[in-house]
């Protein structure tokens, strides 16, 4: 018999602590390796934490409410067989204010920025201690997300507690509170000296499109000719990853216009019969993930990140896609292991992250770990763009809109003029390490898998 210490395990890039919402488990219950033994909340997301060890819950080492560094124990768990002591995640200390010596494994070349937020988190709580160190108003849970969403719109705990919330147990998630801000939902007014607020359910974002630029806090006007809004923090940390960004990679970018028309024709032929086969609605991002699969396969220096003075090449294709959400911010899930999918899997992946985007249902391995990223503006009737690299990731493609125009078509009997279904692509990348021979062929290769699509294939 041995009794092991169970750790927080890494929740995701850039993670340094999460709160505790409750144990699924309790002590003297015997558990298996994998079981779900307690539900946290991350900046991010909710998620739960799967036991590491097969044996015996003998002792919770932390409370609901309390916010725990990664790698700080959390368990102890009587084990029936011995464990090799280099199994054992060791935690660098108890202490919040200091930075978990494995903090490099959150993210290649990522260890500042994890200071800094762990930092930014550590003030806002002194600065706040009463929305930051109490988890539950009234017996009720809430994530450190809507804490900081509560605190930036200036919501007091009676108001927070009259918010009714989707969550099990009537727990409050990020949607019903940006909805409530988003609404006017209880704006407050002086009457008799009492506070009063009116409460609405909460929106569904299934009602709501993405909409970029709404804001996500109600606009004051000090004079009448301008407006304040302030950001909301996932903006704030947008914000920051992109100037970020900018200070880090030496920003590079090459366009090709290609022709679309052969895969236009064949998806217009196909996705009803591909909707009834499975399920599923064909869109273009799919197609274009395939292409671009295909082509960081021939040229693996692009799938690579920075690490200091090192260049660290990925062997895993995970494709990173941005997905506007209801709120006008935007997030990044990730297809791990997209080179093993073919289109119907690409179409599922695509569909279902799409969906657990705006529904903030993503879990924090699902923002992990991309190694190149894309954004399909198109979407949104742009023709090109100059994206901004996610760090420590060192490219980005951008997809425009097609749209039809004239064109040169050359044939065995000559140049004709004809109307084809063309759009640009935008490769942003990091000229530290990506030249511009690799950038400009790689960008061209996936207009080459793009313009050579099969229309024979079957679904």
């Amino acid at each position: 018999m041995a009794l092991i210490d169970m750790v927080m395990p890494k929740m995701g890039e850039s993670i340094m602590e999460c709160t505790v919402i409750q144990w699924l488990k309790k002590p003297g219950e015997r558990i298996d390796a994998d079981d779900s033994i307690l539900e946290v909340a991350t900046d991010k997301v909710d998620t739960e934490v799967p036991a590491t060890y097969s044996g015996i819950l003998k002792e919770c080492l932390v409370h609901d409410g309390d916010v725990v560094p990664i790698g700080a124990p959390i368990a102890r768990i009587e084990t029936e067989e011995m464990v090799a002591q280099e199994e054992i995640p060791v935690p660098a200390a108890n202490a919040p204010e200091s930075v978990p010596e494995h903090a490099h494994s959150i993210q290649e070349g990522d260890v500042l920025e994890a200071a800094r937020g762990l930092e930014a988190s550590i003030s806002s709580m002194r600065t706040r201690p009463d929305l930051a160190q109490t988890a539950s108003f009234a017996g009720r849970f809430y994530s450190p997300l809507v804490l900081n969403i509560a605190r930036e719109e200036s919501i007091g705990r009676e108001e927070l507690d009259r918010i009714p919330g989707s969550g099990a147990e009537n727990r409050l998630t990020k949607k019903d509170i940006l909805a409530y801000v988003e609404e006017g939902v209880g704006r407050r007014t002086e009457q008799n000296g009492a506070s009063t607020a009116q409460v609405r359910p909460p929106i569904s974002s299934a009602d709501q499109a993405p909409v970029l630029d709404h804001p996500t806090a109600p606009a004051n006007s000090l004079n009448g000719q301008s407006d304040i809004i302030q950001m909301d923090r996932m903006r704030k940390l947008i914000a920051q990853r992109m100037v970020e960004s900018k200070q880090i990679s030496a920003h590079v970018s090459s366009f090709v216009e290609t022709d679309m028309t052969a895969i236009v024709q064949w998806r217009t032929k196909v996705k009803d019969d591909f909707k009834r086969q499975t399920g599923e609605n064909l869109t273009y991002t799919p197609i274009l993930i395939e292409a671009l699969v295909k082509a960081i396969k021939d040229f693996p220096m692009i799938n690579i990140s920075v690490d200091g003075d090192r260049i660290i090449v990925k062997k895993s294709i995970n494709i990173g896609m941005a997905v506007a959400l209801p709120s006008g911010n935007l997030i990044v899930p990730v297809i791990h292991n997209a080179d093993q999918y073919n289109l119907v899997g690409l179409t599922k992946k695509v569909n279902d992250l799409s969906n657990r985007a705006r529904e903030n249902k993503l879990t924090a391995d699902d923002l992990a770990n991309g190694t190149y990223t894309m954004s399909n503006i198109g979407t949104f009737g742009n023709v090109m763009g100059t994206p901004i690299i996610l760090q420590p990731q060192v490219a980005i493609m951008a997809f425009g809109a097609i749209l039809k125009k004239p064109a040169v078509i050359e044939t065995p009997q000559g140049d004709l003029l004809g109307i084809r279904q063309l759009m640009f692509l935008s490769h942003s990348y990091d000229h530290r390490v990506v030249d511009g021979s690799l950038g400009g062929q790689f960008v061209k290769r996936v207009s080459d898998y793009l313009e050579g699509f099969d229309t024979a294939r079957k679904l």
